[in-house]
């Protein structure tokens, strides 16, 4: 028998489907003979004597065999990171059911490095990245491929930095609650790859940069922190992150000093949009939230919902956005609007957690515990969180999936969800109760998707 949450997850499986990295570029991208197209541009192959492929993130994979489908024998060579295990998931069917494995013999070097915190193998990586970038003349092309966690993933250290220091001031980044436009705000100014910098590093070749967004509303700058867009933020403006969330005393001695001196002047910011650079440089999104969550409330409504879309630009402390959600729950089960029974209203965008507790989680597990408890005993009420790229937090979850029965289920078992909330304990809490939504790496990334079912 279907199930309510087999239908919720049915759902989640459509968006997955629609936000398919390959297929993405395969609707923007073309190859006709000599000539690539690329929205409405096109490139003459016979122009170039190389052709490159570099870029990080977790849609890297089947980003960079799709492209490799489109040029065959034109590619010289190319290197992308990718979320370590993400490799081993081209082997078969990833989540979204498209194969992503790179030809046999591949000119494309694939890295498996560390997310959310930086590793070595990401840092080594990304160094040769910019070896490739360097070594390319204007009769050059290079393609650049970004997804969500290119900014772990592509981790360079600016001179007098260590992988240490960025890692550092990664955590307690993450910790304090700060803004993925904050996080990376900081980010593209303790780096060699962000910000711009691999656009100046390809000068004077020509470069297209294919971009898969997890940001809310796509800012170019913010997606994988912008390695190949001109930068609006300044070094003053990442001190003013860590100001601002009184973390500057926590942060690496040499961090603080770099923003220091950048702040006083005493070091070039990152290139703005007069490099020529950028003149040479076409960034496109390829595929977004926004395609993600049609998807979604365009299978909703196959399965017989009322369906809407409430926004794809949601932002905000996970347990806040909760409450949200649960009130428009209790809303329709009891009035029936703002749409009729059975309902499903979906949001997409990317939440905050504040680490208060000790325990393991992600953004879209609390969320969920914090309306459990707001919908506790709605018999027609399942609402889904759940991130797309199939890894919340530091967790092998996607997120969960809760219903008006899940507070009375735990304390069946003994457990108290009030205080699973407050320790950040929601990975464990779900683990029990056997709610946890396990998609295996998806190779996509776009951002976070809330499901509110009303049946």
């Amino acid at each position: 028998m279907i199930t309510q949450r087999d239908t919720a997850l049915k759902v989640l499986q459509a968006a997955l489907l629609a936000a398919d990295p390959a297929e993405a570029i395969r609707r923007h991208v073309r190859r006709d003979g000599h000539e690539l197209h690329v929205a409405d541009r096109v490139y003459d192959l016979r122009r170039y004597d190389r052709v490159y492929v570099v870029g990080g993130g977790k849609a890297s994979l089947p980003m960079a065999a799709a492209v490799e489908d489109l040029l065959g024998d034109r590619l010289t060579a190319g290197l992308v990171n990718t979320k370590r295990g993400h490799l081993a998931a081209s082997t078969g069917e990833a989540a979204a059911g498209q194969s992503v494995a790179l030809r046999k013999g591949s000119h494309i070097q694939v890295v498996e490095a560390g997310h959310p915190i930086p590793d070595e193998e990401g840092r080594a990586g990304a160094a040769r990245m910019a070896e490739i970038l360097r070594q390319a003349t204007d009769r050059d092309l290079v393609i650049c491929l970004i997804s969500g966690g290119g900014s772990a993933l592509m981790a360079l250290p600016a001179p007098g930095l260590t992988l240490a220091d960025k890692q550092a001031t990664t955590q307690t980044l993450l910790a304090c609650g700060a803004t993925i436009n904050e996080i990376n705000t900081v980010r593209k100014h303790l780096s060699q790859s962000k910000g711009g910098y691999f656009a100046l590093q390809a000068h004077p070749a020509e470069m297209i940069t294919l971009i898969l967004s997890d940001v809310v509303g796509s800012p170019l700058d913010v997606i994988a922190s912008g390695p190949t867009v001109p930068d609006p933020t300044t070094f003053a403006d990442a001190y003013a992150v860590l100001a601002r969330y009184g973390v500057l005393d926590q942060v690496p001695a040499a961090v603080r000093r770099r923003l220091e001196d950048g702040r006083a002047g005493r070091l070039e910011d990152t290139p703005t949009a007069g490099h020529p650079a950028f003149g040479r440089t076409f960034n496109l999104v390829v595929a977004d939230n926004r395609v993600a969550a049609r998807a979604a409330v365009a299978q909703a409504e196959a399965l017989g919902f009322h369906s809407l879309l409430l926004s794809t630009s949601v932002e905000g402390e996970a347990r806040e956005i909760a409450k949200f959600h649960a009130a428009l729950a209790r809303e329709v089960e009891e009035t029936n609007a703002p749409l009729p029974r059975p309902a499903c209203l979906i949001a997409g965008g990317e939440t905050t957690v504040t680490l208060r507790g000790h325990g393991k989680g992600g953004r879209n597990q609390e969320m969920a515990l914090a309306a459990a408890l707001k919908i506790a005993g709605l018999e027609r009420t399942v609402i889904l969180c759940s991130a797309t790229d199939g890894s919340d937090g530091p967790t092998d979850a996607a997120g969960a999936i809760v219903d008006g029965s899940t507070v009375r289920r735990a304390q069946e078992l003994g457990m108290d969800a009030e205080a699973y909330l407050a320790d950040n304990n929601s990975y464990e809490f779900f683990s029990h109760l056997g709610d946890l939504i396990k998609t295996g790496a998806t190779n996509t990334n776009v951002n976070d998707l809330t499901m509110v079912f009303v049946f």
